[in-house]
């Protein structure tokens, strides 16, 4: 019902191979195709590796660097904060937060990509830490009117929606992507499990990653064709 409310912090959640990683570019694409400035902020992979698999897709461009996507590489901001270290206190998380913000003042960012807050998190290490975390990133960002997407690593045995289960308790929606095999294929799957401020479908639907973009399609639960 409308797709998702300005301001919101979403949880991008799966196992590896799943497309998290190309939901979130294509999130900021559509924003800097629509006037808004997005923010990449890379803590696992250089912004550059990224930035060369992203040129085999169509709708991506170097010129949307210069339209309106920002990429930065969170261990260079650990290296200029002197925070290259396995554990986060509560002054650290405040330091990070007011440098992002920055960021997103300088530049009039409106979409934030933040892939992975898992490997944040694991700095944080205590679950009230993550919690305080998250809550301070969104409060401050939505007050500057940003929608963020907080991408999540998940292992596939994993029960909850987040490796830490605090991520999704605090976070506004989870988007939960899967990997589901069906008459010998692999899928890759996509379901809304919630998104305050809005109605929405929590039915499961087939995610398509081709050269233009994602493709969204309808999972069909009985025989006949996988999908349509």
């Amino acid at each position: 019902n409308g797709g998702i409310p300005k301001g919101n912090t979403v949880l991008i959640t799966g196992s590896a191979g799943t497309g998290k990683t190309t939901l979130s570019i294509e999130f900021l694409v559509h924003g800097a195709m629509s006037g808004e400035k997005g923010l990449y902020i890379s803590v696992t992979e250089a912004s550059e590796k990224l930035l060369e698999n992203l040129i085999n897709y169509d709708f991506f461009s170097k010129e949307m660097i210069q339209k309106g996507i920002i990429f930065v590489d969170i261990p260079e901001i650990y290296e200029k904060l002197g925070m290259n270290k396995l554990q986060f206190t509560l002054d650290d998380i405040n330091i990070l937060i007011q440098n992002i913000v920055k960021i997103v003042h300088e530049f009039s960012v409106k979409r934030v990509v933040i892939d992975s807050i898992t490997s944040i998190c694991y700095r944080l290490q205590t679950e009230e830490k993550i919690m305080e975390f998250i809550l301070r990133l969104s409060k401050a960002l939505s007050e500057l009117g940003c929608t963020t997407f907080l991408v999540s690593e998940l292992l596939p045995s994993a029960k909850g929606y987040s490796q830490y289960g605090v991520e999704e308790a605090v976070s506004d929606g989870i988007i939960l992507l899967d990997n589901l095999e069906r008459k010998g294929d692999l899928l890759r799957t996509l379901r809304v499990v919630k998104m305050r401020g809005t109605s929405h479908s929590r039915a499961t639907y087939v995610l398509d990653i081709t050269s233009i973009g994602i493709l969204l399609v309808p999972l069909l639960k009985g025989g006949g064709e996988m999908y349509i």
